[in-house]
């Protein structure tokens, strides 16, 4: 029996014709798709043969989305697995509270020394600044002084982030049940208050040690080596009194508040918005 006597008349009436002026019978389908298919990719593989900047093009928007993602996805994996977070907030927050420093301090590093140069952009007849950009200033401190040299004052980094975090925390919880009553949620009042007075008080406690990071960061670029966190701490102090611990503690205080307190009210608002 032939193949063409097995087609009955409704599949007759729905033939198609793909290309050619033959018909495709329903069991000639799936070839005709798998040729479409062949015939796509060897030209998709020319293509890519001819251009190779399209393969590198390609792959640098997954690379770069990867490296955007991967904080989401840690977050997404520690809630799938782990019972310790109330939520998406709590987790990014106790995340950032327990293991920040080490993976902050070339960011921390990289904003310091931008902070402290002080030579004009561009001007006729004026040398051109040290650092173009944050990724020009990591650059060079990753030639000139390695890769140890991204993580200076990391140390004092977290010596100044592990106590103070603690602080930060415990103050705003207390102030906020001392003027809150039992079984109800503080007020935005309450909530403003209570992160901005945090903010202040982990400051205060953090400046001496914030004084010696970056001491120790801006350290490479003078050409001066300390010996470790206690070093720069008793050179400090010989060089210029006790004093030196707290230089800037007005504007840190100043600046905490404020900051604290709407970080806190935003804080509340989204972990009640996505409990």
């Amino acid at each position: 029996m032939s193949r063409h006597s097995l087609v009955t008349p409704k599949q007759r009436r729905t033939l198609t014709f793909i290309g050619s002026k033959s018909p495709s019978f329903p069991w000639e389908r799936g070839s005709e798709k798998r040729r479409w298919r062949e015939a796509a990719f060897d030209s998709h593989a020319e293509s890519s043969r001819k251009q190779p900047w399209r393969r590198r093009v390609l792959k640098k928007p997954g690379a770069v989305g990867l490296v955007l993602g991967h904080p989401f996805d840690t977050v997404k994996v520690r809630l799938q697995t782990q019972t310790a977070y109330r939520g998406i907030v709590d987790c990014v927050v106790k995340t950032y509270r327990h293991e920040s420093a080490c993976c902050l301090a070339p960011f921390d590093l990289v904003k310091v020394r931008l902070q402290n140069q002080t030579e004009p952009r561009a001007q006729l007849g004026s040398p051109p600044p040290r650092y173009r950009g944050p990724v020009h200033c990591v650059a060079s401190i990753f030639r000139e002084e390695g890769p140890r040299g991204l993580f200076r004052g990391a140390w004092a980094l977290m010596l100044r982030d592990t106590p103070t975090l603690g602080l930060y925390f415990v103050t705003y919880e207390w102030l906020c049940r001392q003027s809150t009553p039992d079984g109800q949620n503080p007020s935005s009042a309450t909530v403003l208050v209570a992160g901005g007075f945090a903010g202040t008080t982990s400051w205060m406690t953090a400046t001496p040690l914030d004084v010696i990071k970056s001491r120790m960061q801006m350290a490479g670029l003078k050409q001066r080596e300390y010996r470790g966190v206690l070093d720069c701490m008793v050179s400090s102090a010989r060089q210029e009194g006790l004093g030196v611990f707290f230089r800037g503690l007005t504007i840190n205080s100043a600046r905490a508040f404020p900051v604290n307190a709407v970080t806190f009210l935003s804080y509340e608002y989204l972990l009640h918005s996505w409990a």
